[in-house]
């Protein structure tokens, strides 16, 4: 694998050499810092640890996570994730030439969050009429249980909480990579809202 960790910078549109408008995300990715290096002989698997956003006070991260830079003698970092590659050394940058322009790429982050949803936003249910005093119109429905099972089963599509989760887009095509301004510019929408962190990664 290679991958580096990104902030989504916003949205954007650009003009390809045939004329053709594509529209893009703008990503900050990197530069990252080796912070701790895995190895299957100590820790049972490889990886390698990167630090992304230096953070001016150290106070602001937990004691815990100040003792991993404070003994290799590196910065304190903001965010901190593995990534199972290999061929680096702790303190190493790792930068945005390590992708290339027309390259596939997976991009990892948190959803929007947007609060508890009723059914239609949530799971797109069509409703009921909105006229002629139906009293059905942005409601459920029935949910099916009876006498058996006399209960709700488990995973029924309702109401609820609705984004601030995981979310991996897959197979999306770096655009443009501008290595002096460390932006990678990938065709389509990633998950995440603005500044937000994400990660960027390919299978090799």
């Amino acid at each position: 694998m290679k991958g580096i960790l990104g902030r989504k910078l916003g949205m954007t549109q650009i003009f390809m050499e045939n004329g053709k408008i594509v529209p893009v995300t703008v990503v900050e990715a990197g530069p990252c810092r080796v912070v701790q290096v895995k190895t299957l002989e100590k820790d049972g698997y490889n990886a390698v640890k990167l630090g992304f956003i230096e953070e001016k006070k150290a106070f602001r991260v937990s004691k815990p996570i100040q003792g991993i830079f404070k003994k290799v003698g590196l910065p304190v970092y903001k965010v901190l994730k593995e990534f199972p590659m290999t061929g680096f050394k702790t303190g190493d940058f790792i930068k945005v030439n390590i992708f290339t322009k027309g390259e596939i790429v997976n991009v990892t982050g948190m959803s929007i969050g947007k609060g508890f949803q009723g059914v239609m936003k949530r799971h797109k249910f069509k409703g009921g009429p909105g006229s002629h005093g139906s009293m059905f119109n942005r409601a459920p429905g029935s949910i099916g249980a009876s006498s058996f099972p006399s209960r709700v089963w488990k995973g029924k599509r309702m109401a609820g909480h609705m984004g601030n989760r995981q979310v991996t887009e897959r197979n999306l095509t770096i655009v443009d990579v501008r290595e002096d301004l460390n932006l990678l510019l990938i065709k389509g929408a990633v998950p995440g809202a603005k500044n937000s962190i994400v990660k960027i990664w390919k299978d090799s």
